[in-house]
């Protein structure tokens, strides 16, 4: 099974076949790159263990990988501190279980994507870039379920 390391600090994304590393890139983060995501709108790119929740052929910035932010663990401390409603609780809870996409219309913000569009600096909304021909590569690779690491 495939893994992804992403480590914001050093903007580098390493691609991993068990323990055998299969390639590293670079990435670009989001635009407020210090600091885990809170809510939507922040300009922040999550903290935490994910997985890959959708793959997409194509879009504004070609073939696209998913990540299932919010998690669970992410959607509890929302509701912990007052930002989530805790209803929503059990949807994140069966989206974990069942390996599918969390809740994308929250107040946590959600549609964070591994996807191409470049480098150069920190410019998303959130998600994390590469360049084009290293996405095309990943997206080849990955499958949904694939773990995400993304550590500050």
């Amino acid at each position: 099974m495939i893994r992804l390391l992403v480590e914001k600090s050093k903007r580098l994304l390493t691609v991993f076949d068990g323990e055998q590393v299969l390639f590293c890139c670079p990435v670009a983060l989001g635009k407020n790159p210090t600091g885990h995501k809170q809510r939507e709108g922040d300009g922040r790119t999550p903290e935490g263990n994910y997985f890959i929740c959708l793959k997409r052929e194509s879009g504004k910035y070609g073939p696209a990988l998913g990540i299932s932010y919010p998690s669970l663990a992410d959607a509890r401390r929302a509701a912990e501190d007052g930002r989530l409603d805790p209803s929503l609780l059990p949807l994140f809870e069966a989206a974990e279980r069942e390996q599918k996409r969390p809740p994308w219309g929250t107040s946590l913000g959600g549609e964070i994507y591994l996807h191409g569009g470049g480098t150069a600096s920190d410019w998303t909304a959130g998600c994390i870039a590469l360049e084009n021909k290293n996405m095309a590569e990943l997206f080849a690779l990955c499958r949904e379920g694939d773990r995400v690491e993304i550590n500050p």
